[in-house]
């Protein structure tokens, strides 16, 4: 899950950004009911300590997948824009990558 963990360049696949995704979300709501359903300070602790080790795989692997699909890993923060910007990031990233090599390296599927 981690193997790329800083790494922003080249292209990351549908399915290595949304299975990184779901582990993502799976752990750190695993970590958080655990420290809400027993009030021990440690979960919460290790909660924020993923939370926050994770924040450059989570960046590099949103960049690699906005790659894919030709564009430039900035795209990243029309995110910060206020109501449409959300919606328009998951629209990016959702999106199908591009089937031909492009300026951010080969297709990762061919591979």
């Amino acid at each position: 899950m981690l193997k790329k963990y800083a790494t922003f360049g080249g292209r990351a696949r549908r399915k290595e950004f949304w299975m990184f995704t779901l582990i993502q979300f799976v752990i750190v709501t695993a970590l958080f009911a655990l420290y809400l359903t027993t009030e021990v300070d440690a979960f919460y602790y290790l909660y924020l300590a993923y939370f926050f080790g994770t924040i450059i795989p989570t960046l590099a692997v949103s960049w690699r997948r906005l790659h894919d699909t030709g564009r430039s890993g900035g795209w990243y923060f029309i995110g910060a824009v206020p109501l449409i910007g959300g919606f328009w990031l998951l629209a990016l990233l959702a999106g199908a990558g591009e089937p031909k090599a492009n300026l951010y390296g080969p297709d990762p599927k061919a591979a």
